[in-house]
């Protein structure tokens, strides 16, 4: 690695120092909760879509799919197509009703015809655990980025880096709120698609854009894979385990991405419903162009770089698309793309930050331990600001915990959590009219149990060399993704709760009903 360590930190402290100016900007118009919390709902749908985008490309976007690709091939851009298809669930299922029935929170939408403590405590419990498990793999990433940057190979100084990243994403969430964060996120976004478009035609300008020629010299520079680099099952399609477990995996993102707390709250920062599905439309554009573009870094870092040369680098596959772009354009470029990687890392942490303290400070604090009667007006803010702080520690020690696990794949682990634990709630509470805060409680919390039992006893967390813990082995679970499993258990405890408790308040869901399909009331319940 010939990166030039000042170079590299001179660029992320120039991106820094911008950012920092645009959210302190950004802040000064924040005084009341729904200027902390949905940004006083002040964004247009193109603005929104392109925040959404930046939120939804993490680190396991741009340095995991591309590690998987040049590792894995095929079976890697599975990835991509998995997140990517989950948006059309988001865009037909939820995204226009959750806006119309909710104010803040996934808690305002369930709690909205049940009893509003339980679901609310459940829903921020479960919003609390996806955004940890995101969180795990955002960090994870900083740490394995940094240490290719700045040639640190021990696992103290990227703890430090993890630890810095940390302290900086604190800053923008207490600093600026759901508006700095989404222009943090905007400016992201447009940096990360433009980067990885450069890149990609420099990778095909190589091959004279003959993507063919470029799968060819992929397939040449990995003797071990070969051909299978270009078809599935070099990952998932030795045994019947690995399908099976790529089956999991594929649910898991297709369903997660409905029930991830963070992309739900970016519907609230838009004025109308009208607003929040352009919004969709405009982040669905954004995200499959840049999928488009996995493809290519993925096969040109295969191509360009070799496995086995990624393999080896600090931070193993998720260094491959900044070894490409120093193969490309030597240490400018790296310097560069790696700054947009930081942005990234930096901006959904912010995102995944905030969410967790609105959920905790409007649904726990407001809504449970206040109940809707804080003394202070500004209460709720500051508590959101105290909870950022210690999630930001509690990610800081997780993240530094996970470092060194590929990124895509630990975020697969969240959208797992969120499609177990939040989808079915959320699907139940739209549109089966028996549901009740029985069979809520049941989905929320029996799906969180069954998922994070089953991510502690897979091959994920022990048992492989691959594993977090490698030394030990209680993988009695043998999928490394329990999507499979805890989605349809989580549907079913949803019914079989609902069913065993005689509540039903049918007069509450005809006008939850009436509202989420045409947002009579939704505006009136937003204003203050």
């Amino acid at each position: 690695m010939n990166g030039n360590p000042l170079l590299n930190i001179g660029i992320f402290a120039i991106f820094v120092a911008a950012t920092l100016v645009v959210v302190i900007r950004a802040s000064r118009n924040t005084k009341t909760a729904a200027d902390y919390l949905a940004a006083g709902r002040s964004f247009t749908g193109p603005q929104n879509g392109v925040a959404i985008a930046g939120d939804y490309l993490s680190a396991a976007s741009f340095l995991g799919i591309a590690g998987a690709i040049a590792l894995n091939g095929y079976d890697g851009f599975l990835y991509s197509i998995g997140f990517l298809v989950a948006w059309l669930v988001a865009l037909l299922l939820v995204a226009e009703l959750l806006r119309n029935t909710g104010k803040y929170t996934m808690g305002d939408v369930l709690s909205f015809r049940m009893r509003q403590r339980p679901v609310r405590a459940a829903a921020a419990t479960s919003t609390m655990a996806v955004s940890f498990f995101y969180l795990l793999a955002q960090m994870a990433g900083a740490g394995g980025l940094v240490a290719l940057l700045l040639n640190i190979t021990g696992k103290g100084g990227q703890a430090i880096v993890i630890a810095v990243v940390g302290a900086l994403m604190i800053a923008y969430v207490l600093i600026g709120g759901m508006k700095g964060t989404t222009w943090v996120q905007i400016i992201k976004a447009v940096l990360l698609i433009i980067g990885a478009g450069v890149m990609t035609i420099w990778v095909l300008g190589k091959f004279g854009l003959n993507l063919s020629g470029l799968l060819g010299s992929a397939v040449e520079n990995a003797p071990k894979a070969g051909e299978k680099l270009l078809g599935p099952g070099l990952q998932y399609g030795a045994t019947g385990t690995s399908k099976l477990d790529f089956l999991s995996l594929a649910l898991a993102l297709v369903l997660g991405t409905a029930g991830l707390p963070h992309i739900l709250m970016r519907f609230y920062t838009v004025p109308t419903a009208k607003e929040a599905r352009r919004s969709v439309v405009w982040a669905i554009w954004l995200i499959g162009l840049f999928y488009l573009f996995t493809l290519v870094l993925g096969y040109g870092a295969a191509a360009l770089v070799g496995p086995d040369k990624i393999r080896s680098a600090p931070g193993g596959a998720n260094s491959a698309a900044p070894l490409l772009a120093e193969a490309l354009g030597g240490p400018l470029l790296l310097g560069l793309i790696a700054a947009v990687a930081f942005a990234t890392i930096l901006a959904v942490v912010a995102g995944l930050t905030i969410t967790a303290s609105a959920s905790f400070a409007h649904d726990i604090y407001a809504n449970i331990i206040k109940k809707g009667e804080a003394e202070d007006k500004d209460a709720e803010v500051k508590v959101a600001r105290r909870t950022a702080i210690v999630i930001g520690i509690v990610s800081i020690l997780g993240g530094i915990a996970a470092n060194g696990q590929n990124i895509a794949f630990l975020v697969a682990l969240a959208f797992a959590v969120a499609a177990s634990a939040n989808l079915p709630t959320i699907l139940y509470s739209l549109f089966w009219k028996r549901f009740n805060t029985s069979g809520a409680l049941w989905s929320i919390y029996g799906g969180l149990a069954v998922t994070i039992t089953l991510i502690v006893l897979s091959p994920a967390v022990s048992g492989k060399p691959t594993s977090m813990f490698k030394n030990v082995d209680f993988a009695l679970f043998p999928l490394s993704n329990p999507g499979i499993v805890s989605i349809p258990v989580a549907f079913i405890l949803g019914y079989i709760g609902t069913v065993l408790s005689k509540e039903n308040d049918k007069e509450k869901y005809a006008e939850m009903e009436v509202r989420a399909l045409t947002g009579v009331g939704a505006e009136k319940a937003v204003s203050h």
